[in-house]
């Protein structure tokens, strides 16, 4: 019998309702649960972003090439440029695509399985975005997206459920339990504006059901100021201006979470406020170098403002220059550039056509040499001469197999971002690597790493994990610090700067 049951869209899927007293929490990672990033696409992304950078007037940056680059990437499954070409879609970046399309591009990024595509879609349902407003299946959306792992949802739904009581605030409900799971989760995934609110649950001691059980205390106010500096690193504004205003102009002497008042450690959160402010991708990872907590004292600062950003910056050592690959000194459609490797995926397909751009080679076992090539989205695979079971020849499709464009770099340590986000730095000599379970050796920057090839790269090889660490000092421990299922021994830290403060 024919199929007479059309497809649902993924905007109208069935979720259960948003529950606020959900007894618990789990922890999950979003980059676990999204599509390899293709190398050659993150760098057409990083390209687009850099271009718009907030330096840059509105009315002066080159869309076009914006939209261009970040379509490219797309189009090679990169799940962040997905999400990005659809925002620009909304803005009105493109004339041929409002809208429409753009809640047709989140849906094929909730296909793939992707959190913050069911984040993007309750955003659009609340906000009545090419959909027919409703908070009811926002909340589900975001609480479908939470449960996945992507972090703006958990510190959304987490700020929800903050309140003492239900009904307390209009449109808040008590679960602290669970809110505070769902910021630290958030915040663990590099996530900043998670910090603010965690803060405050952080900054009173509660019993296991959220109960407030006393006044604050050294310790809880000591746990809140740590995660507003936390947070200050992975990029949240509110949290720079809390510290600004914590340390140089408390609003209650009494019950302050400084230890003291400090107006110079005030004046450099608020510089960092206003940097923050203006540009919301900034993250200031070694901002221990520049401004660490109490009781270790601060180093001398000119107070120009660009010393103190520059310092505070992720660093990455100069590129290095690929040695020529043999598929760099091929010709198109089977050229990459030297930059790149190809790395098979273990997807296949059968199809006639390229399911999406990407490289594509026959699949090993079935006796062909052919080099891996580029397809677009739809355009025909090549037919073969190949054997088959009964060893006979036949002329005909063959089983294709994904490569997705890694670095050609030999495993470097080379982290990687938007231009302007980080400073070069040489390398240093000797180049150090550390055990997680070791002192460090050497005052400096170090920057944590794990294989290529490890589930959770894509998480822990980001400039954003880097580290000022002093000489002697414990390096920060995966499962205690990021909240992450990862054994010590699969992390090393390695040396990238080890110049001392220079605020003038």
């Amino acid at each position: 019998m024919p199929n007479d049951k059309e497809e649902v869209l993924p905007r109208n899927q069935s979720l259960p309702l948003f529950n606020p007293h959900v007894p618990d929490f789990i922890c999950e990672i979003e980059s676990n649960k999204v599509p390899p990033i293709d190398a050659q696409a993150e760098d057409w992304f990083l390209e687009a972003r850099a271009l718009e950078d907030p330096e840059i007037f509105v009315e002066d940056r080159d869309y076009k090439k914006i939209i261009d680059l970040t379509r490219q990437a797309a189009q090679r499954l990169h799940w962040k440029a997905m999400l990005n070409l659809a925002s620009l879609y909304v803005e009105g970046r493109d004339p041929l695509n409002g809208e429409e399309e753009a809640v047709q591009l989140v849906e094929k990024a909730m296909r793939l399985g992707i959190p913050a595509a069911y984040d993007r879609m309750g955003t659009y349902y609340a906000n009545s975005t090419g959909v027919t407003g409703d908070t009811t299946r926002a909340y589900a959306f975001w609480q479908k997206a939470a449960v996945m792992g992507n972090p703006q949802a958990m510190a959304f739904l987490g700020e929800k459920l903050r309140a003492g009581t239900d009904g307390a605030i209009p449109g808040y409900w008590a679960n602290i339990p669970v809110a505070i799971k769902m910021m630290a989760c958030a915040l663990s995934q590099g996530y900043g504006p998670a910090a603010f609110n965690l803060h405050y649950l952080y900054a009173i001691p509660r019993a296991a059901n959220g109960d407030e059980i006393g006044d604050r205390t050294p310790a809880t106010k000591q746990r809140a100021l740590n995660v507003l500096h936390e947070g200050v690193k992975f990029g949240c504004a509110e949290c720079a201006s809390a510290l600004a205003i914590e340390f140089g102009s408390p609003f209650d002497l009494a019950d302050m979470l400084a230890p003291y008042v400090d107006k110079a450690r005030g004046e450099r959160y608020a510089v960092l406020n206003r940097e923050l402010g203006f540009n919301p991708n900034a993250r200031f990872p070694n901002l221990d170098k520049v401004l660490p907590l109490p009781p270790a004292d601060l180093p001398p600062w000119n107070g120009d403002r660009d010393t103190l950003l520059h310092e505070a910056k992720g660093v990455r050592p100069p590129p290095a220059i690929p040695q020529p690959s043999a598929a760099s000194l091929l010709q198109k459609p089977y050229f990459l550039a030297a930059d790149y490797a190809l790395h098979p995926t273990g997807l296949h397909s059968d199809a006639p056509t390229a399911p999406f751009s990407a490289y594509w080679q026959p699949a090993q076992g079935q006796g062909l040499t052919e080099p891996a090539r580029l397809f677009r989205k739809d355009e025909e695979f090549r037919h073969f001469s190949v054997l088959d079971a009964d060893n006979k020849s036949r002329y005909g499709r063959v089983t294709w197999e994904q490569y997705l464009t890694i670095r050609h770099n030999h495993g470097a340590v080379e982290p990687r971002a938007a231009r302007g986000l980080l400073r070069e730095v040489a390398r240093p000599e000797p180049w150090l690597s550390c055990a997680c379970d070791q002192a460090c050796p050497v005052s400096g920057v170090w920057q944590p790493w794990v294989a290529a090839d490890h589930p959770l790269q894509a998480i822990v090889n980001q400039y954003w994990r880097q580290a000022w660490l002093s000489q002697g000092a414990p390096f920060p421990r995966p499962r205690r610090d990021w909240l992450l299922d990862l054994s010590d021994g699969d992390v090393m830290w390695h040396l990238m700067d080890a110049s001392l403060p220079d605020l003038g």
